[in-house]
């Protein structure tokens, strides 16, 4: 049953918004920030502790809402007070809408500056710059992009340009035409790379670094990130999924299936990034697996630099990253423009250039961090440091653990029902109760820890 009429469009089948929903969940924390974060906790334990994490929190809260998002028909924050007022409780959950697109906001505003880094190396790899390279050239490189704000601002400002145009053209005409093209490019680009990376990689040290147990290798701190990231890289409390939710057809489809086939693929192409950046970086051995932020930026314009057809398959790499950003980046910015259309506050038009305005001005803080205003931090960090540790370690695990509290104990049962079918049987007895009981309380774990430091 529909309780709100959309005014933003309906994807064209089940399969676009699969692909919308993965596209949303795949970005830079798949192939820029797990590698990297792998690397520095110790490979293949880390990869089993989030796989963990993904069925214990991101599978279960993704449902949750998926749900929320199809049962309001609306924006996050329309949806959230429609689902409030429908269940009988406080207005008070509308904030849940609320603290997701400020989130999202925050985030693309540094996101996109960091999707401008994969754009100028796309530049940098066909043109050459990284024929044998070497290790202080390379990291020469990119202290000099960092210190460029004239190369920052242009390439925050033509990535953010690319957002604008697919989302002013709609849900349909806009977002379900990019991803249709996007994501099977990225799969292509993405199964190419990896097919390079066994040819011409350490396929065998790759493989085993991320699929080899040792749970000496293992921290706390590493369970921890593991718990965040897995959170973080399915797009989870932004308001990104509960607004794809919104635009699903008609036609009833299960959607725990639904989302496992999502999660299935998030995790499957963050896996294979894995694949081809380790076997790359263990066939230089001047490179090592825990250079951290850096790795993909410093460490591979060395190996690509040093291999055989490196320019060309440098050039797609970064181009995979710069895809896999742009249907991210996308499915950010798309729950407020869509609230800010259907409070007829503006057209989608005037909302998008307004909206991504605000949040190219909020980047520029971003681009300075890293050159004028490196040394001005608060609490030690600076101000791209600060919206990082605020946005993913406090507002998004803060807005997933009041959707798993919302869906668990204060919404209308009958409503879940009719959404997901009976919950009392199956797998949504066992989805109840992991959302009730286990979800909240590994992710006030997290938001705890990441409070207290």
């Amino acid at each position: 049953m529909n309780i709100q009429q959309k005014v933003n469009g309906v994807w064209g089948s089940r399969w676009v918004f699969i692909l919308a929903a993965t596209g949303s969940a795949v970005g830079l924390g798949n192939i820029w920030k797990f590698p990297y974060i792998t690397g520095e906790n110790g490979g293949g334990a880390f990869v089993l502790v989030y796989l963990a994490c993904i069925a214990l929190i991101g599978v279960p809260i993704m449902i949750a809402e998926v749900m929320l998002g199809r049962r309001g028909r609306m924006s996050p924050i329309n949806s959230m007070l429609l689902l409030a007022r429908e269940s009988n409780t406080s207005r008070w959950w509308g904030s849940v809408g609320w603290l997701g697109s400020l989130a999202g906001i925050l985030i693309l505003s540094f996101y996109s500056v960091i999707a401008g880094w994969a754009l100028q190396y796309m530049s940098l790899s066909a043109s050459g710059e990284f024929y044998q390279i070497s290790g202080e050239a390379s990291g020469a490189t990119f202290s000099g992009l960092l210190a460029d704000v004239e190369s920052l601002v242009t390439w925050h400002t033509v990535f953010m340009a690319l957002t604008l145009l697919i989302v002013m053209a709609g849900v349909v005409k806009g977002l379900g035409k990019a991803i249709s093209v996007i994501m099977p490019l990225l799969l292509v680009l993405l199964l190419v790379m990896l097919g390079y990376s066994i040819a011409e990689g350490n396929f065998a040290e790759g493989w085993n670094f991320l699929f080899a147990f040792d749970a000496s290798k293992l921290e706390w701190n590493s369970v921890l990130v593991a718990l965040g990231h897995a959170f973080f890289t399915l797009s989870l409390g932004m308001g990104a999924i509960m607004a794809y939710g919104s635009y699903m057809p008609e036609e009833k489809v299960s959607i725990g299936n639904t989302v496992i086939i999502i999660a299935m693929l998030d995790t499957l192409i963050a896996l294979i990034a894995g694949l081809v950046i380790f076997p790359i970086v263990f066939a230089n051995p001047s490179i090592e697996p825990g250079a951290g932020p850096g790795l993909l930026f410093v460490s591979l314009p060395i190996a690509f630099g040093n291999m055989a057809g490196g320019q060309l398959f440098g050039f797609m790499f970064f181009a995979l990253v710069a895809l896999a950003a742009l249907s991210s980046a996308i499915s950010i910015i798309e729950p407020t423009v869509a609230w800010l259309v259907e409070s007829r506050i503006a057209s989608r038009i005037k909302a998008t250039l307004g909206l991504g305005f605000t949040i190219w001005f909020v980047g520029l803080g971003t681009v300075l961090s890293f050159n004028h205003w490196a040394d001005y931090t608060l609490f030690d960090k600076t101000f791209f440091d600060s919206l990082d540790y605020l946005t993913a370690n406090i507002m998004l695990p803060l807005g997933g653990l009041l959707m798993a509290l919302f869906v668990g104990w204060f919404m209308n049962t009958k409503a879940i029902v009719e959404e997901l079918g009976p919950i009392d049987q199956g797998g949504y007895k066992y989805w109840l109760r992991i959302l009730r009981y286990v979800s909240p309380v590994l992710l006030a774990i997290v938001f705890v820890m990441s409070l207290i430091g």
